[in-house]
């Protein structure tokens, strides 16, 4: 069935404008009063780089280590590692800042999966962090990140027109809903984000537009706001066992002032401008760097490896039209169950 059109909620946006306050008094102390101003200025480039990356996180599927994590490992040459864990630094701030404006404003959820990924990524993805991370090898790291935002990138050009299309949202049933949130948050929050700090949110997203044909203005607040939960997770747990990479703080504190407007920014100019358009121009990004990761590394590659790449671009596309196609037999047999309760109830009369 489609969720039915309500009035609005009343918002309560004082939460976010209290979250604000409390994030800028507490960095205003961390770099003024601890004398860090020059750590700040020394790392501005990050700064920039993540007002286009906030915006991306507020208003697309895709967290700001979209564009932090190719920006730090391909740009400035650092550790994949460090990118990881920046991902998971920056969006603990931009990505919370976020979810608290979705909340304030009383955006709709499908909250029914989002448990089940709180649930499953909870479980999962401390475990990911301390018993798969440590396993991949950086080459690895950069080529994960590589092939799923490009395969997501791809999915987008040539099925953006029927993702964007899609009003309210097919709900089959409270448990199972659960359910397949609980399988993406334990599949991705051990794989994907703990070995790349991001991508969770986009797996969520995929199952709530394919399989549930869920309306945009539903799928992505949702997938906003399990990366920040899973951000937040991210961090703990690193902080706790192994400890953030060296640099993540300084990147972070340059960054974080910008994130923490810039994604709830993103989150409301796109329903000004269309989200269409937005998505459209983050694919492109998502494909090009894959291209830029795989001539970067193109002699560690050579043509097996980047094969091998292309292969799992593929492969994982057959994995996103296998659950759309699946979406579609369920949307089906709902629509015809309803008929029949239907034609039932007024054969009854």
């Amino acid at each position: 069935m489609t969720l039915p059109l309500h009035e609005p909620p009343k918002q309560r946006l004082w939460i976010w404008f209290l979250w604000l306050g409390l994030f800028y008094l507490c960095w205003s102390w961390l770099v003024f009063g601890q004398g860090r101003w020059d750590v700040v200025a020394e790392h501005w480039p990050i700064a920039l780089a993540m007002a286009l990356g906030s915006y991306v996180a507020g208003s697309t599927p895709m967290g700001g280590g979209t564009v932090g994590f190719p920006i730090l490992v391909l740009l400035f040459g650092l550790p994949a590692t460090l990118g990881r864990d920046f991902s998971f630094a920056v969006q603990s701030i931009g990505m919370t800042s976020a979810s608290l404006f979705i909340l304030a404003r009383r955006q709709p959820l499908a909250w029914s999966m989002l448990k089940g990924a709180v649930v499953g990524a909870l479980v999962a993805t401390p475990l990911g962090i301390m018993y798969i991370a440590p396993l991949i090898p950086e080459l690895w790291i950069k080529l994960a990140f590589a092939v799923v935002w490009a395969s997501f990138g791809v999915l987008h050009l040539y099925r953006i027109g029927e993702i964007a299309d899609h009003i309210g949202m097919t709900e089959f049933d409270e448990r199972w809903d659960f359910r397949v949130g609980l399988v993406v948050g334990v599949s991705s929050g051990a794989t994907v984000a703990a070995v790349t700090g991001v991508g969770i949110d986009m797996v969520l997203y995929a199952a709530l537009v394919l399989l549930c044909r869920a309306d945009l203005k539903i799928a992505i607040p949702t997938s906003v706001v399990i990366m920040a939960f899973t951000s937040l997770l991210g961090v703990l747990v690193k902080v706790v066992t192994t400890g953030m990479q060296p640099g993540v703080f300084e990147n972070w504190l340059a960054a974080a002032p910008i994130v923490c407007l810039g994604a709830p920014l993103g989150a409301f100019v796109v329903n000004l401008i269309g989200r269409k358009p937005t998505l459209f121009v983050v694919a492109l990004l998502c494909v090009g760097q894959f291209v830029w990761t795989c001539y970067t590394e193109r002699h560690a590659l050579g043509f097996v490896g980047f094969g091998i790449a292309l292969a799992a671009v593929g492969v994982l596309l057959l994995g996103f039209e296998k659950l759309r196609a699946w979406g579609i037999d369920l949307v089906t047999a709902a629509k015809l169950r309803i008929l029949e309760r239907s034609k039932k109830v007024n054969a009854e009369k």
